[in-house]
């Protein structure tokens, strides 16, 4: 793997993709605003290359393919480039994320990298995420896509699990249902007993009866479009009735938000009303005292659901952050929060129709946050911390879904997945 003609898998930039529909490394592309024209930069393939790869597409055929009609050599970016800085031309670029990328724009714009996001532009960052944040209906068919694929490796972890096997029995076979559509998951696969930690993405751990499973995954499309769903089961055949009693706390809480979306709403709004369920719950099971209310407005829920509700989604499972998060869940309108939990909200601003985003609540018992929390004398008005102890070796409960905000309301996307105990149950048991 270390000779250099064995490249790393290539996932194109998302944003590059969406305007100019080239899934291949080596081109740039310029909009060329005041001369009205497009431009792909790219240099074919010599029979060298040939030999080894056979027949390639030619730069002017790839372009033809997008309605782009000219084309330039990838080393004629900076002839352009120098061009229309020497007549006083800004230069609109996107924040880079990629080291790689950072560099070629230090050579192109003579920006040092430290300084390189400083650069970027906002008028073309917000237009990019205003248009990318309405998804077209071909781009909502796309979604439905990867989301089949997601229901085949998630019905199949269901059945798949048993007590006595490794994380990664599981996890192997999984990410071969991706490959098996000729495709490959949206992210690294989330798949632990260890619940607790929110983006555990190390599968080392054997799977024994009396414990949960949390799979956080998503199969991506061939036009690399997302998707992205949890689900939270036991590895043996049925929830314990501890777990029933968490689990159904959750369920409550996604439900309760994913009906309350539609347009015009502030998802901030909803990811507080799913608080609010979660606060409740753990009341009524002696986890948490006192004004539901307050403790919410003050944060001490966070130290159960210590992340936000959800996010953007699309060709990204979280859709455009590299063009930074605040444009994305963000705006003039309302500014993120500083407070522990929801200051981790990634989507907070007003839904539109168009906008696909993940309803992901959770719960969990993360030893060490309890014991700081309970050192620091934090919260002890909502939080009996006698009772939370008993939860030390729960792990952690989370349910996500896909929803399309439509014009009057929304709808889930995707087949349904078992979530509901009874439908998780039946299929453990099948």
């Amino acid at each position: 793997m270390n000779y250099p003609a064995n490249t790393y898998p290539f996932r194109q930039d998302s944003t590059f993709l969406y305007y100019w529909g080239i899934d291949l490394p080596g081109f740039a592309a310029i909009i060329d605003l005041d001369e009205d024209r497009e431009i792909i930069f790219g240099d074919d393939f010599d029979m060298d290359d040939i030999v080894w790869m056979g027949p390639q597409p030619t730069v002017k055929e790839l372009a033809e393919k997008v309605a782009v009609s000219q084309t330039k050599a990838f080393k004629d970016l900076t002839i352009y480039l120098n061009k229309a800085l020497a007549a006083g031309r800004k230069i609109h670029f996107l924040p880079p994320y990629r080291p790689a990328n950072i560099l070629k724009l230090r050579k192109l714009l003579g920006i040092s990298p430290d300084h390189i996001k400083l650069y970027a532009s906002v008028p073309f960052i917000k237009a990019v995420v205003a248009q990318r944040s309405v998804k077209a209906p071909e781009e909502i068919a796309e979604i439905e896509k990867a989301l089949e694929i997601t229901y085949e490796i998630h019905t199949q972890a269901m059945k798949l699990v048993k007590p006595g096997l490794f994380e990664y029995e599981v996890a192997g076979e999984l990410q071969g249902i991706a490959l098996k559509h000729n495709g490959r998951l949206s992210f690294p696969l989330i798949f632990s007993v260890h619940g607790e930690t929110l983006h555990n993405v190390s599968q080392l751990n054997r799977m024994e009866e009396g414990r949960l499973v949390v799979n956080d995954c998503g199969g991506e499309s061939a036009e690399r479009y997302a998707g992205d769903i949890t689900r939270t089961f036991p590895v043996g055949k049925k929830y314990t009735d501890r777990q029933k009693a968490i689990y159904e706390i959750v369920l409550n809480a996604q439900m309760t938000a994913i009906e309350s979306i539609r347009p015009g709403i502030r998802y901030r709004d909803i990811h507080l009303k799913a608080a609010h369920v979660i606060t409740d719950g753990l009341k009524d099971l002696g986890l948490m005292k006192g004004s539901s209310v307050d403790a919410v407005t003050q944060g001490a829920h966070a130290l159960f659901f210590p992340h936000g509700l959800g996010h953007m989604m699309g060709l990204d499972v979280h859709d455009m952050e590299d063009l930074g998060e605040d444009y994305v869940g963000y705006d003039e309108t309302i500014q993120r929060s500083d407070q522990f939990g929801l200051a981790y909200l990634r989507l907070a601003k007003a839904l539109q129709p168009g906008f696909v985003l993940t309803v992901e609540p959770g719960i969990y018992f993360i030893p060490q946050l309890i014991q700081l929390w309970k050192k620091e004398g934090r919260f002890y008005d909502f939080i009996n911390y006698n009772k939370v102890e008993e939860f030390l070796d729960f792990g952690g409960v989370r349910i996500e879904d896909d929803v399309l905000v439509t014009e009057d309301g929304h709808r889930v996307l995707g087949k349904p997945i078992p979530k509901k105990i009874d439908e998780v149950e039946a299929l453990r048991n099948a």
